[in-house]
């Protein structure tokens, strides 16, 4: 027979454990949301940045027809 103590020991025990695993999928979870979210920033920064760029080739085209387009590409 089993004592109470044990049973309840069994229970905290049960509980505990599924909260833990309860927490890691949810960390999980939110780990790769910011992953997702991570790379779509990423990828709008390099969409403003190549727009950028094209903006500035356009301006330069529009300026001079006939001279080559020089693209300094150093921050």
């Amino acid at each position: 027979m089993v004592s109470e103590f044990e049973t309840r020991k069994d229970t905290v025990q049960e509980l505990t454990e599924s909260a833990a695993d309860h927490v890691g999928r949810i960390a999980q979870i939110i780990a790769g949301a910011v992953r997702d979210i991570a790379r779509e920033v990423g990828d709008w920064a390099t969409d403003v940045i190549e727009m950028n760029e094209a903006s500035r080739r356009a301006r330069a085209d529009d300026r001079a027809p006939d001279a080559p387009v020089v693209v300094n590409d150093t921050p």
